[in-house]
């Protein structure tokens, strides 16, 4: 009886082990189809195409095949190290990235592939975690969902980040702002100051575009959320002071005493054009 349960026991570790390797075989070789299918598709009806980081087996396949039925395509990366890889590699029109993963985690992916990488980063952060929030903005996140996220909430935000930097030729107006040594070129999505190029995030160049398009006039953080992001704001979110923080020494202004992106206190934010005897 006792050889008879030992066998009964091994039997069903097996096919636990063997169940959990057919699951992971289905999953890649879903994910192949994927690529294959986008690989033949014409130019014109190729789709956008996103790479979810998510070590979260369950959570990543609804959340694919979810995105898939909205006109996606999807592909999945549960590991970090091999996230890094991939997104330098297949240069995937966006990445919807998770904090917690096994081997690099969302913050250090984050910051090894923005040298290579110049589309959008989305970040899933735990709900209480501001930390998280603020570290991966500071790290080059475009933006941040909390978690857990409903999907058409997600789908939301990822469209609307993909329509930033989705611009016909016929959007890509060839206008330029000069203000004293920055020049920011709209047509090439450029700042340089001094005549040196300055290296932007896709989020921050769409926050500094709108402030200088808007030079002399107040814009509040409602305006600023409303027509970057196209949501309401909370009255919580932090992300636009993170970034304010970030343009401003890449833009030649002194965090302490800024003299082009100055902060009106409890009205928004005012890109000052002319800066001399300031």
């Amino acid at each position: 009886m006792y050889q008879f349960g030992e066998c009964y026991l091994v039997y069903n570790v097996n096919v636990c082990i063997l169940l959990d390797m057919l699951k992971r075989i289905l999953w890649i070789f879903k994910d192949t189809l994927i690529h294959i299918k986008g690989h033949f598709m014409s130019q014109e009806e190729k789709l956008p195409k996103i790479l979810i980081v998510e070590d979260d087996e369950r959570l990543a396949r609804l959340t694919q095949e979810y995105l898939i039925r909205n006109g996606l395509e999807v592909g999945v990366e549960p590991d970090g190290n091999r996230a890094i890889r991939r997104i330098i590699a297949e240069q995937p029109d966006m990445v919807v990235l998770d904090v917690m993963l096994p081997g690099a985690d969302g913050l250090t992916i984050c910051r090894e592939v923005r040298p290579h990488y110049h589309q959008p980063i989305l970040m899933l952060t735990a709900r209480t975690e501001d930390m998280d929030q603020v570290l991966g903005l500071e790290m080059g996140a475009d933006d941040y969902v909390a978690k857990p996220v409903q999907p058409r909430v997600l789908l939301a935000r990822i469209r609307a980040l993909l329509r930033r930097t989705d611009k016909t030729p016929e959007d890509e107006v060839a206008q330029r702002i000069e203000s004293d040594d920055l020049v920011i070129d709209n047509g090439g999505r450029s700042v340089t100051l001094n005549g040196e190029l300055v290296d932007f995030t896709s989020a921050e160049y769409d926050l500094l575009w709108l402030l200088a398009s808007n030079a002399g006039r107040i814009l509040s953080r409602e305006d600023i959320f409303e027509r970057l992001r196209g949501i309401e704001y909370d009255g919580q979110d932090r992300s636009i002071d993170v970034r304010i923080s970030r343009i401003r020494p890449k833009i030649g202004d002194d965090p302490e005493n800024p003299k082009r992106i100055k902060t009106v206190r409890s009205k928004g934010y005012l890109f000052v054009k002319e800066t001399n005897g300031l």
